[in-house]
């Protein structure tokens, strides 16, 4: 091959392109060849690496005669490369292959050739190199990854994108997809559910060179399989360049991990109501005092025990004991939050126990108390135990715990002394152990059931406070409501409303105030002296918000022939906002029967100019806070200024309640506010007293 050109040719290389270009291929690393396409591939070019692949040099494949380069390849290898190199020819494209030689000193290495023929000059040009070393490394991985295929666990091999690049048979039978199907695929896509914990894995692995722990993944099905996992990071040393890679090897352990759950729920879960038992409430117990002593927060015990249930056993036999504490078991759970837990101690005994998540004792025993309840009153309702109907009931203990001096043995043993002092009070009930808590449980459960007795026994009045104008004038009054105990004490609704609202007995309340305000409005309106006057009847939220509130009213107006427009009621801001759309709406209902509407205690809740515009408001009323200084704390004066110069500017009357003096009153009439209530022109008093002091003043 000559590497000169004649001098006339303006592109022909120099002598110093020449001489680099010899330069370039004595060092690539194998050899650049122009040969003729014969059988033997006589050689007219070889450039001088071919030294280091065959041990031969360069010049003896040109000039010693004998020496061909096809007779270094191996007889078996040399057909089916002349073949190969043939098919390419023939199709007109370059040829790619792949043989073994013996070189000049007897070792067989691999030759790795790429060539093309050149037409123009009829031969064939190429570069070949020795692949030894990577044919060698080729074998190894091909006898690898057929032991690979045989082990029974999952093998997989991803890149440091997540994408799978190995999926031996193992994994096919753990996961269910064909190696075809999970070639390319991301690992933390294909199987994994929970992403952290593959993060985790490979965030360690990267740092460590390796991570093992157990994983849950996601099967070709969906079904999750439980492994033991091995993570390995190959650092490709030997081959630079290469990528990285991660070996992962896992071991199904679903079997093992589903005995580990039947021996633990055997030790910790009651194999009947399927409970946590005894040694698992003990556990979460002290679990819970230490918790408790940490953080300062409090909790509760209950120790709950079936009233007679020996009677169902020795009656109805086993089978149906059995069902009913199954049932039992439902109930209570529904009683508590999650986080709480409701265990079985054995034979008819459960205990609830409701984590250390308040901030004192009273907060817990509060907490404790409406569960205490929920208990009681779930049992209480009737079991259907197959074609048996069955009512039972329950004696609950309860103790608070703060985990400072409470110990595992001292909490049980106040919460089964406390169950014993409910069997004692009649069973159906529970008792607190702390004394301060059940003092104060036992005063609410009295007050309580002292507003049953209260309704049940007509022991409620209405005192009626009235309301004036500038003139001195009365135009109505305030039902007051009054509790006159059967010792004569009597009790203001601050006493006692409160409990009414919790308890749900303000509804009932609540019907009897109106019922009978509406009966002395009617009287009022067949006498001439009170003819006009209006009567203003608080609302408590629970009440208005009532289905069927005013269905009640109108049942009501027709019991007691009053004309509603003489009716004022007189609704909290907290009512109007909490509910919107149902306060409008019940609002607009009433507003069409003649009713008007207050906005009592203005000024002390969530005032909106919103809702003020939005809803039929007939009135503001300022609260008895302000007034108390209004004379002498300019915040407050400042205060009741503009609630007065607000019910001008929507064109509502503002009243004020709780005026005790002259002063407050001129304050406010030279504020603009002529409408009062207060001490300064009477108490509330009872029906009959009210009418004497109208009629008194004509």
């Amino acid at each position: 091959m000559s590497l000169t050109q004649p001098v006339s040719d303006p592109s022909a290389p120099t002598r110093s392109d020449a001489l680099s270009l010899d330069l370039l291929l004595s060092n690539l690393p194998g050899a650049a060849y122009r040969c003729r396409n014969d059988s033997e591939w006589s050689m007219v070019f070889i450039s001088d690496g071919i030294e280091k692949v065959t041990g031969y040099s360069a010049a003896a494949f040109t000039t010693q005669p004998g020496l061909s380069f096809a007779s270094i390849i191996l007889p078996e290898d040399r057909d089916q490369m002349h073949a190969a190199v043939a098919i390419a020819l023939a199709q007109n494209q370059p040829f790619q292959v792949t043989y073994r030689i013996r070189t000049a000193d007897g070792r067989i290495r691999w030759i790795w050739e790429q060539g093309a023929l050149n037409r123009q000059a009829g031969m064939l040009e190429g570069f070949l190199a020795d692949f030894t070393r990577v044919k060698h490394a080729d074998l190894v991985m091909l006898e690898q990854a057929s032991f690979l295929q045989q082990a029974r666990d999952a093998i997989i091999a991803m890149d440091m994108t997540s994408r799978i690049s190995y999926w031996n048979h193992g994994a096919e039978r753990l996961y269910g997809w064909r190696a075809q199907e999970a070639m390319g695929k991301r690992f933390c896509e294909l199987l994994c559910d929970e992403q952290a914990h593959y993060e985790t894995a490979f965030a360690h692995t990267l740092a460590d060179g390796e991570w093992s722990g157990e994983l849950a993944h996601v099967r070709r099905d969906g079904s999750k399989v439980d492994t033991d996992t091995r993570w390995t990071l190959l650092a490709p040393d030997a081959v630079p360049g290469a990528c990285q890679k991660i070996l992962v090897i896992g071991t199904d352990i679903s079997e093992r991990k589903s005995s580990e759950a039947k021996i633990f729920r055997l030790a910790f879960f009651d194999h009947l109501t399927d409970l946590p038992n005894r040694a698992n409430l003990l556990d979460q117990l002290r679990r819970a005092l230490v918790g408790s002593a940490r953080s300062g927060k409090c909790g509760a015990l209950m120790f709950c025990d079936l009233d007679n249930f020996k009677y169902l056993n020795d009656s109805q036999g086993h089978a149906a004991g059995d069902l009913l504490l199954q049932a039992v078991a439902r109930r209570l759970e529904g009683c508590v939050r999650e986080t709480d837990m409701v265990a079985r101690l054995g034979g008819d005994e459960f205990v609830v126990l409701i984590r250390p998540v308040d901030e004192s004792r009273a907060v817990a025993a509060a907490q404790a108390e409406t569960v205490a309840k929920k208990v009681v009153a779930a049992l209480a309702a009737p079991f259907q135990l197959g074609e048996l109907h069955y009512t039972l009931s329950v004696s609950v203990g309860v103790v608070t715990l703060c985990g400072l001096q409470d110990t595992v043995e001292s909490t049980l043993r106040q919460a089964d002394a406390a169950m014993y002092q409910a069997k004692a009070a009649g069973r159906n009930t529970f008792r607190f152990h702390d004394p301060a808590a059940q003092a104060a449980w036992l005063a609410r459960a009295e007050l309580e059931s002292g507003l049953r007795r209260a309704l049940q026994r007509h022991e409620f009045v209405l005192h009626y406070q009235p309301q004036l104008d500038r003139w001195g004038h009365v135009i109505g009054a305030e039902a007051l409501l009054r509790w006159r105990q059967p010792d004569g004490k009597v009790l203001l609704p601050p006493d006692f409303i409160r409990i009414a609202e919790e308890s749900g007995l303000i509804i009932e309340i609540g019907a009897w105030v109106m019922r009978t305000a509406c009966r002395e409005l009617a009287r009022w309106q067949r006498q001439p002296a009170t003819a006009g006057l209006t009567l203003s009847v608080n609302v408590s939220a629970r009440q208005f918000t009532e289905p069927d509130f005013v269905a009640l009213l109108e049942t009501i107006f027709a019991e007691t022939g009053v004309q509603p427009s003489g009716l004022r009621l007189e609704l909290t801001e907290s009512l109007v906002v909490t509910d919107f759309t149902l306060a409008a709406q019940t609002m607009g209902a009433l507003k069409q029967q003649g009713l008007s509407f207050s906005l009592d205690d203005f000024g002390t809740g969530y005032s909106s100019l919103a809702y003020l515009r939005k809803l039929p408001l007939d009135q503001l009323k300022i609260d008895r806070s302000f007034m108390r200084d209004v004379l002498t704390d300019q915040n407050d004066a400042s205060i009741v200024r503009s609630i007065i110069a607000l019910g001008e500017s929507l064109g509502l009357e503002v009243m004020a309640e709780g005026v005790e003096t002259a002063g407050q009153r001129q304050f406010l009439a030279d504020a603009g506010c002529h409408l009062y209530q207060g001490f300064l022109y009477q108490q509330a008093v009872s029906g009959e007293t009210f009418t004497q002091y109208v009629t008194g003043m004509h």
